[in-house]
């Protein structure tokens, strides 16, 4: 049997939910009108969201009225998406390192650290050029990703978070440049459970490199969903925007 890599084991699993359950509709909706405002898309502008998980971003762009298509690797994310499909708002399975639209959406995001998951460069180097091919000539990419520099320095090594009836206990570790997370915790029926998080701890020069090489450029930097000013040193987050 073909070994699954841990972003479809983890985020398929009902746990992921349980332990992330903070990320609200409240959040996603102060951060897209942020964003909105700072981008002003025309009316009726075709948007993309790459890896949109249950589609909590999704659902606030098509709101304002906008083609919205939104594509996860995990089923089980994208049969509760479906769940909140309209006549302007859609959802399918897709791998991000899979070309999915030409030329096609004038925006395209990438939401709450949802790029970094894989073992290999080269295939962080597929996903930028898929983002880059599915935006039309003049469209705008928004990627929102942790700040790997702030997060080094400041990283918890271990730390235990209780949801409910879970008890989860973290692990955390730079490896490899990734930063690694070990969860585990007792399910429902005692049984002990395990999973990781891998994401690679990406700079903003690894990714002006990287989605320049896709032909993209980068014109925006923001540190945080209040669209700040970027601090390498202090910003929680790293919110970039590149034009094709």
């Amino acid at each position: 049997m073909e070994k699954k890599d841990w972003f479809e084991t983890w985020f398929g699993s009902p746990y992921y939910k349980i332990l992330y359950k903070h990320r609200d509709e409240p959040e996603a909706q102060a951060f897209i009108e942020k964003l909105l405002t700072y981008l002003q898309p025309a009316k009726g502008s075709k948007m993309l969201d790459i890896a949109c998980g249950d589609g909590r971003y999704s659902r606030q762009l098509a709101g304002h009225g906008f083609e919205v298509s939104g594509f996860d690797l995990s089923l089980h994310s994208i049969e509760i998406a479906k769940e909140f499909e309209a006549e302007n708002l859609h959802f399918f399975v897709h791998d991000m390192r899979m070309p999915a639209f030409i030329n096609y959406f004038d925006y395209a995001f990438n939401f709450f650290t949802s790029f970094g998951y894989f073992a290999h460069d080269r295939d962080h180097l597929l996903a930028a050029k898929s983002f880059a091919r599915a935006l039309k000539k003049g469209g705008t990419l928004v990627i929102d990703y942790m700040n790997a520099i702030k997060i080094a320095n400041t990283l918890v090594p271990e730390d235990t978070i209780v949801r409910g009836s879970y008890t989860f206990n973290i692990n955390r570790r730079l490896e490899r440049k990734h930063f690694i997370k070990d969860i585990r915790f007792l399910d429902g029926d005692n049984k002990p459970r395990h999973y990781t998080e891998s994401v690679a701890a990406f700079v903003l020069a690894d990714f002006v490199k990287m989605f320049e090489t896709a032909g993209l450029s980068l014109t925006a930097t923001f540190g945080d969903y209040n669209l700040q000013a970027f601090s390498a040193s202090e910003s929680p987050r790293l919110i970039m925007v590149f034009k094709k």
